[in-house]
């Protein structure tokens, strides 16, 4: 894969003339593609000033994907979550096959997103921040109860700028609203029976860099190995496993009993 750039000059009016030749240049759903791999949603558009461009724009974008198609290790996991810090973007597999990939906005330095495992728990369409009540967070799904850190859809300005949370692209935050699984509780909801699907926030940033403008100087500077997603969940593999069993468990008990 190639990449070319298309830069916006400083100055309001040689800005929008480049805006507008870009509007040109490209259709709604290339436009989409390229601020996607840029961490830009078509709200924030405004706010680029480089933009990385494929040489050949698909329709599936799990083409561009930074990450590993296939992880070994992850086999016996029926599905999990991972979201990288510093590419700024999450990777879904099943049975350590990719099935989805995008961009994210994580924590900001001042508030930083939990790292580590996590899992999903509960789900709402529509959430109010508890940070801000005009902020409403369409396809949330809650996947820290206590701290309050879930993903959902919201504002990707290209640079992360949530109050922990993972900030997704609309669409791919309602397609993860269905594909995830919720916790199973108790009818008073004081005791979790089972865990949702396994979250992994692993990585560091500086806050700063935009890692896909390297893609210019090389196509394979993004990429996330096999080796390097085996080596981020090994520590948490034997937990996943052991939740995933226990898991089956319980719900095939609630199915039986209803």
């Amino acid at each position: 894969m190639h990449y070319s750039s298309f830069v916006f000059p400083k100055g309001k009016k040689t800005r929008d003339s480049a805006m507008a030749v870009f509007n040109d240049l490209y259709s709604l759903e290339q436009q989409h593609t390229i601020l996607a791999l840029n961490r830009l949603d078509l709200k924030n558009k405004w706010r680029a000033d480089t933009l990385v461009i494929p040489k050949e724009i698909e329709s599936d974008f799990l083409i561009y994907t930074p990450f590993a198609r296939r992880v070994e290790s992850l086999k016996q996991v029926d599905k999990i979550a991972l979201f990288s810090y510093p590419l700024m973007a999450y990777a879904l597999y099943e049975n350590g096959k990719l099935v989805k990939w995008g961009p994210s906005s994580m924590g900001t330095k001042n508030a930083p997103t939990k790292k580590g495992l996590m899992f999903t728990n509960w789900k709402k369409k529509i959430a109010i921040s508890t940070v801000n009540s005009d902020w409403k967070l369409r396809w949330n799904f809650n996947t820290h109860n206590t701290l309050g850190i879930g993903w959902h859809q919201y504002d990707l300005p290209g640079f992360h700028a949530s109050h922990s949370c993972l900030r997704l692209l609309e669409e791919d935050a309602k397609w993860m609203y269905s594909w995830a699984d919720m916790w199973v509780i108790t009818p008073d909801g004081t005791k979790v029976l089972a865990n949702g699907t396994p979250v992994i926030v692993f990585g560091e940033t500086d806050y700063e860099t935009r890692p896909w403008l390297e893609l210019l100087r090389n196509p394979g500077a993004n990429e996330v190995s096999e080796k390097a997603l085996t080596g981020v969940v090994s520590e948490f593999l034997q937990t996943i496993l052991e939740s995933q069993e226990h898991s089956k468990q319980i719900r095939q008990q609630k199915a039986s009993s209803t």
